[in-house]
């Protein structure tokens, strides 16, 4: 069975919206320099996770997460207004921390893996391949 496609259509156009309001409508101090990253929908298009990025450490995101939480009327009614939509779906925050998994996996990678100039067990990796065979009146 496919999937439907509307769900991720309405995602998309609500984190567009929720951005804009962030830079333009928004004046909560505790909101400052963010970035909505994702919205997931539910099918019934009742329900709206909204994943957002920030910089700084764990207490930044719950203070980010306590602003949007104070905004999320404000947020869910405007939604609604611009984008004509029959029913505002209900917003909820999440920080979403896939930056700070890369990095990390990054880090334990650079700790793991030797560099390319200290491998001493392989082989080299170009060695001088031998001649073809010479083949008698070919020229």
């Amino acid at each position: 069975m496919p999937v439907p496609k509307r769900p991720q259509r309405v995602g998309e156009l609500i984190r567009a919206e929720i951005a804009a309001m962030v830079l333009t409508d928004l004046h909560d101090p505790a909101i400052g320099f963010v970035t909505i990253t994702q919205v997931q929908m539910s099918p019934d298009l009742h329900t709206a996770r909204v994943y957002f990025s920030c910089l700084g450490g764990p207490e930044e995101f719950e203070n980010v997460r306590a602003g949007f939480d104070r905004a999320a009327g404000f947020l869910r009614r405007e939604i609604g207004r611009r984008c004509k939509l029959r029913y505002a779906p209900e917003l909820h925050f999440f920080p979403d921390r896939s930056a700070e998994t890369g990095a990390r996996i990054e880090k334990i990678l650079q700790e793991n893996l030797p560099a390319a100039g200290e491998r001493t067990d392989e082989a080299p990796a170009e060695e001088a391949a031998p001649d073809p065979p010479e083949r008698d009146g070919a020229p």
